[in-house]
C-alpha cells in the first residue's frame, strides 16, 4: 500500500497595518444619549407627519429613504466589507422610518398600524444605537484579515512542529483518487494501532441525501488500497441511516490471523460470515448465531437479520462450506426466522435396521413409526388422524426407489392396528406381491383399480345411508364400522397421459376418485395414491387432493428433477430446499475426480428407501426401515404381517362390497377390451320391461361411461334417424362429446357388424325397425 506525502505553505512575514480604535465607553454613552432622542422625534414624525398634509415634509422623509437606499446599492460595488457591514447597520433605522411614513401616506384614511408601526421602529433603534454600535461592528470587520493571517501563522507553526502524518494523508488521496468510490468520502482515519500502520478504520460518507453505493463492497475497498480482500471488513454505523458506512482495513491483521492456527470453532464462525452470511455471500443476512461440533456432525443454529426471511438455499451452503456431497448437508427451517443447518463426516441414512412390531403400531395420534430421520429421530406418519379422521397418502418413487417396500410397511402397519387394508395393484399384482391374500382385499390389474373403488363408493355410500337414518354428524373408529384404507398401486398406469386405457375409463376412474373424497373419508375410509409418476393434476379433483395431501403425508423418493420441484411447489411451504435424491449414496466429486485420473470409482451403496417426507406443508428427509430380499420376497414384511389377524368390513359392508366389485370388475374389463360395459343380456325389471344395469358398483359413484356405440343404439332405440340427429343425440359439439367422424365411423362399423341398418339415403334403424 502506497502513500503521498502533504506538503505545508509557511505563514507571511509582513504584520498587517493598524486600524483605529473605537471610541472610548464613555463618548460611546453620550452618543448613545442624542441618537437615541432622534429617534424618538424621528417616532414621532412619522406618526404625525402623514396626517398634517404638508409636501415638503412628505418628499424629504421620502427622499433621505430613497437616498439611503440607494447609497448602500452603490456600496455592494465595493471590495470594503467591513464598510458595508457597519453602513447596512447603520441605514436601517432611517429605512425603517421612511418605509413606516411613505406607507401610512398611500393607505387611505388612517389605521392603528401607522402609529404603532413608526413608534415601534423608533423605539427598537433607540434600544439597538446602531450609528454608535456600526463603529465597533466596522473596526472588527477591518481587523478581520489580520486575525486569520495571525491564525494561519500559528497554524503553520504548529504544523511545523507537529507534522501531519503521511501515511493518513496518503490513504485520504488513494481514496479520492480512485474512480471506484464515485462522490464518496474517506473520513475519521485513525490508526488501529497508534503510530504504527497499515491497519486503520475509518468512515465512508456518502453525499447528503445519498446512501453508500452498494457496489462500494469489500472487493472494491480491496482494490483502492492493494490489499488482500480479507483484509477488509465493512459494518453498519450504530444510529446512522446508510449514507455512513465504516471500513476496517488491516492486512496486518489478516495476514497474522492467516499465519496462526484456528480452533475448529473459529473456522466455522469464520467461513459461515465470509462465505454465507456476508453481502457478497450464498446467502446474505442468514447469520449462525449457536454451533456445536462433534464427532459425526457439524450442527448450526441459523437466523435470519431483521426484516428476512429464512433462506438456506442447500447447494449453494455446501458449495461455500466446502462440503463436497451435497447429500451430506440437511436442512431444517421453521421458513420463517430459523433454522438448524446439519453438516455429516458420512450419510447418517446408509445403515438403518429393520422395523418392529412395536415400530408399527399406533401412539395416541394415530402415527406409526415407517423410518428414521437423518439425525436418528423416528420418522413418523399417520395412518389415521383423531381430529380430521381418514386421510390421504401419496407415495411415489422410480423403480429401485423403495416405494413398494414403503408401501409393505404401511400396508402391515395397517394390519397390526386393525384397519382393513384394500389394495389394488394396477401391475397385475407384481408391484405388493407380499399383501396379496394378508389383506382384506387384493386386485390384481388395471381393471381391478376401477372395480375397486367402485366397490369401495358403494361401502361410503351405505355408511353416509346408515349415518343419516341414525342421525350421525361423522365418523368414529369401531364404532360400529372399522377404519378402511384404500391404497392404489401403479395409478400412473390408470391415470398418466402416457396411460394406455381408454378415455371413458381413465373418466371414470377419476369420477371415482372425486365421489370417494366427498364421501368415503367422511365415515372411515382413507385413500393412498403410489405410483412412479404422479402430478397431482391427474388424481382427478386436483385441489381436493392438494390439500387433503396436505393433511396427510407425501412420502417422494427418487424421481426425476421435474417431478421433485412440482411435488414440492405443491406440498412444501416452509422455504425447505427441496432436491433430488441421487440413486447412490457417495459424493459426485469422486466421479469427477476419476474422470481427470482415469480411474474408474465403485458405486456406493444404492439409495432405496431414501426420501424427502411432506407434512403439513413442511419437508423432511427420512428412509424407510431396512427389508431384505430372499427369494424373491421380502420375509421380514411377511412376517410382520402375519404378526396379527387380518381385519375385515362388518357383514353388512362384506356383502355390498363383494357384490359391487364383482359387477364392477366385469364391466370394467369389457370396456377395457372395448366391448359394451354392460353387456349383452338384457335384465328384466319389475314390471315385466327389459333395461341394462347403468350403475356397475350399485351406488351413486359415477357409473361406467357410456361408449358411442352404446348412445347410437340407445338413440335409435326410439325410432328411425338421420345421421345429423343421431350426432345431437350423442352429444357432438358438447364439451365432452365425440366427433363428427367418430360418430359417421361407429355408424358404418354397426352396419357392418349387422346391430343397424340403413332405413334411407342418410338415415339409420335398429334391424327391423326400418320395416315397420
Amino acid at each position: 500500500m502506497t502513500t503521498q506525502a502533504v506538503t505545508t505553505t509557511p505563514a507571511p512575514e509582513t504584520a498587517p497595518a493598524a486600524v483605529p480604535a473605537p471610541f472610548s465607553p464613555g463618548t460611546a454613552r453620550r452618543l448613545a444619549a442624542v441618537e437615541r432622542t432622534a429617534y424618538g422625534v424621528a417616532g414621532a414624525v412619522g406618526v404625525a407627519g402623514p396626517l398634517l398634509g404638508n409636501g415638503y415634509v412628505h418628499a424629504g422623509v421620502i427622499a433621505a429613504g430613497a437616498g439611503t437606499l440607494w447609497r448602500l446599492w452603490a456600496l455592494t460595488r465595493s471590495a470594503d466589507h467591513g464598510r458595508l457591514l457597519a453602513s447596512s447597520q447603520r441605514a436601517l433605522p432611517a429605512l425603517a422610518l421612511s418605509g413606516c411614513y411613505t406607507a401610512a401616506l398611500i393607505a387611505p384614511g388612517t389605521s392603528w398600524w401607522e402609529i404603532a408601526a413608526p413608534l415601534t421602529a423608533a423605539a427598537l433603534a433607540g434600544i439597538a444605537a446602531p450609528l454608535t454600535r456600526s463603529r465597533f461592528v466596522r473596526h472588527s470587520a477591518e481587523n478581520l484579515p489580520a486575525v486569520i493571517e495571525d491564525q494561519g501563522a500559528a497554524l503553520a507553526r504548529q504544523q511545523q512542529e507537529v507534522p501531519a502524518d503521511p501515511f493518513l494523508a496518503g490513504i485520504a488521496d488513494m481514496w479520492a483518487a480512485s474512480p471506484a468510490t464515485g462522490t464518496t468520502a474517506l473520513n475519521r482515519i485513525q490508526l488501529i494501532r497508534p503510530g504504527e500502520a497499515p491497519d486503520f478504520v475509518a468512515l465512508i460518507l456518502a453525499m447528503p441525501g445519498e446512501a453508500v453505493p452498494k457496489s462500494l463492497d469489500e472487493r472494491v475497498i480491496a482494490a483502492v488500497f492493494d490489499v488482500p480482500v480479507g483484509a477488509v471488513e465493512l459494518a453498519e454505523v450504530e444510529g446512522s441511516g446508510p449514507g455512513r458506512l465504516a471500513v476496517r482495513v488491516a492486512p496486518d491483521r489478516a495476514r497474522a490471523r492467516a499465519q496462526q492456527v484456528l480452533t475448529p470453532d473459529e473456522v466455522l464462525v469464520n467461513l459461515w460470515a465470509e462465505k454465507v452470511a456476508a453481502r457478497d455471500g450464498v446467502a446474505p443476512g442468514m447469520n449462525l448465531v449457536d454451533h456445536r461440533i462433534s464427532e459425526d456432525r457439524i450442527r448450526m443454529r441459523v437466523e435470519a437479520a431483521e426484516s428476512q426471511m429464512i433462506r438456506l438455499p442447500r447447494l449453494p451452503i455446501a458449495r461455500a462450506l466446502h462440503v463436497k456431497d451435497a447429500e451430506l448437508i440437511m436442512i431444517e427451517s421453521d421458513g420463517l426466522a430459523a433454522g438448524v443447518v446439519t453438516v455429516y463426516r458420512e450419510h447418517p441414512l446408509i445403515n438403518i435396521r429393520e422395523a418392529t412390531v412395536a415400530d408399527l403400531t399406533m401412539d395416541a395420534d394415530g402415527r406409526i413409526i415407517l423410518g428414521l430421520l437423518h439425525d436418528g429421530r423416528p420418522a413418523r406418519i399417520a395412518l389415521y388422524d383423531p381430529e380430521l379422521g381418514a386421510i390421504t397418502d401419496i407415495v411415489v418413487g422410480a423403480p429401485g426407489s423403495g416405494k413398494s417396500v414403503t408401501l409393505n410397511h404401511i400396508i402391515a402397519a395397517e394390519r397390526i392396528n386393525g384397519i382393513v387394508s384394500i389394495v389394488a395393484d394396477a401391475q397385475n399384482g407384481m408391484s405388493l406381491p407380499e399383501a396379496k391374500g394378508r389383506v382384506y382385499h387384493f386386485g390384481a390389474g388395471i381393471a381391478a383399480v376401477g372395480a375397486t373403488l367402485a366397490a369401495a363408493c358403494a361401502v361410503g355410500d351405505y355408511r353416509e345411508q346408515v349415518s343419516a337414518a341414525n342421525g350421525w354428524g361423522g365418523f368414529q373408529i369401531n364404532d360400529p364400522w372399522p377404519l378402511f384404507n384404500i391404497s392404489l398401486d401403479e395409478i400412473n398406469k390408470v391415470l398418466s397421459a402416457e396411460a394406455e386405457v381408454p378415455r371413458e375409463f381413465r373418466k371414470w376412474v377419476t369420477g371415482n376418485i372425486g365421489h370417494f373424497q366427498t364421501t368415503g373419508r367422511k365415515y372411515g375410509g382413507g385413500l393412498r395414491f403410489a405410483g412412479q409418476s404422479i402430478h397431482v393434476a391427474d388424481l382427478g379433483d386436483a385441489e381436493k387432493i392438494r390439500a387433503n395431501g396436505k393433511n396427510g403425508t407425501v412420502w417422494l423418493g427418487r424421481v426425476n428433477s421435474n417431478l421433485t420441484q412440482s411435488m414440492a411447489s405443491d406440498m412444501v411451504n416452509d422455504g425447505t430446499d427441496v432436491t433430488p435424491i441421487p440413486k447412490h449414496f457417495g459424493s459426485a466429486a469422486d466421479d469427477v475426480e476419476a474422470a481427470w485420473e482415469g480411474t474408474e470409482v465403485p458405486r456406493g451403496p444404492i439409495t432405496a428407501g431414501r426420501a424427502w417426507m411432506f407434512q403439513g406443508g413442511r419437508a423432511s428427509t427420512m428412509r424407510v426401515f431396512k427389508a431384505v430380499k430372499e427369494n424373491r420376497t421380502f420375509p421380514g414384511l411377511i412376517n410382520l404381517y402375519e404378526s396379527a389377524p387380518i381385519p375385515v368390513l362388518t357383514p353388512a359392508e362384506d356383502a355390498i362390497f363383494k357384490a359391487a366389485y364383482a359387477e364392477a370388475l366385469a364391466a370394467a374389463e369389457r370396456l377395457l377390451a372395448g366391448e359394451d360395459p354392460y353387456g349383452d343380456d338384457d335384465q328384466e325389471d319389475g314390471e315385466g320391461g327389459k333395461g341394462k344395469t347403468r350403475n356397475a358398483a350399485r351406488s351413486s359413484a359415477p357409473a361406467l361411461p357410456r361408449t358411442v356405440a352404446d348412445r347410437i343404439l340407445d338413440a335409435l332405440a326410439g325410432g328411425q334417424l338421420r345421421t345429423r340427429e343421431i350426432r345431437a343425440a350423442v352429444g357432438v359439439g358438447e364439451p365432452d362429446g365425440p366427433a363428427s367422424g367418430t360418430v359417421d365411423n361407429t355408424l358404418t362399423k354397426l352396419a357392418e357388424a349387422g346391430r343397424i341398418e340403413r332405413a334411407g339415403h342418410g338415415t339409420w334403424a335398429l334391424p327391423g325397425a326400418s320395416q315397420d
